[in-house]
């Protein structure tokens, strides 16, 4: 039976990621920040699926939380086969707006633990010449969204790059970019949503069916939704002098996911 390791798992898509591969028989590694809530998590998907779920409480916003995940990562007896990169957060406010320390906080999250935990679940699964791993990045790596639409942006062509210098190793990467999802990411950044059309928001279980669907066609980007597909091609033709002046007034802190 094969394994997957979940950061973020306990709201929102990786949640449902974690509902999805347990529904198909994957045994789990389930990391956040909440213990409580991962026992709880544990306890429902093994009793509902039969599957092994293991807990791992990590705070990825610190040196200690990224060793941890990367250690597991790299353990050869109990080798993970899937490695869904889903933590991440968003921040209220424009430009110096944020504190400085909380947009480093972004970046350690975003960009650092994703590079590092890429790097540990790659190098074991080239040794087995099988493995795949998602970054989840978001729509907003298109359009200038201050940091958080920098770091994913980053996301994307860090994924991309790796894919190309893995090609041929049996390790599939692919960088998923929702849009906005009903999950709880909104609600616990403080940002209001009442100004998202209603067309706009997305189904997190649909979302994460599309994104293993994208992975096994050996995508290394994915839009799972028309509708964002269709807003994605606009994006390359907007200038981005227009586009930029649009983002700033919706503001940042609707940076998708």
């Amino acid at each position: 039976m094969t394994t997957a390791l979940i950061t973020g798992s306990t709201a929102g898509i990786g949640a449902a990621f974690a509902r999805r591969l347990a529904a198909d028989g994957h045994d789990l590694v389930l990391v956040a920040r909440d213990t409580k809530r991962l026992r709880e998590q544990a306890t429902e998907l093994h009793d509902r699926h039969g599957i092994e779920a293991e807990v791992l409480t990590a705070d990825l916003a610190t040196d200690e939380g990224i060793d941890a995940v990367t250690a597991r990562l790299g353990d050869r007896r109990n080798p993970v086969d899937l490695l869904i990169n889903n933590a991440g957060f968003g921040n209220k406010g424009r430009f110096l707006e944020v504190s400085l320390a909380d947009e480093l906080t972004m970046l350690k999250v975003h960009c650092e633990a994703v590079l590092r935990l890429t790097s540990a679940a790659a190098e074991a699964m080239r040794e087995r010449g099988r493995g795949g791993v998602v970054n989840v990045a978001s729509v907003a790596a298109f359009v200038p969204r201050g940091t958080y639409g920098a770091s994913k942006a980053w996301v994307v062509q860090f994924t991309q790059g790796v894919a190309k210098d893995l090609a041929g190793s049996g390790v599939r990467l692919m960088a998923l970019c929702p849009g906005f999802v009903r999950t709880e990411f909104h609600a616990r950044a403080g940002m209001g949503t009442d100004n998202i059309p209603g067309w706009m928001w997305l189904d997190a279980d649909k979302l994460v069916a599309a994104a293993l669907n994208d992975l096994a066609r050996g995508r290394t980007v994915s839009v799972p939704d028309p509708r964002y597909k269709a807003l994605m091609g606009i994006v390359k033709v907007v200038p981005r002098d227009l586009l930029g002046g649009l983002t700033s007034r919706t503001g940042r802190k609707y940076g998708p996911r």
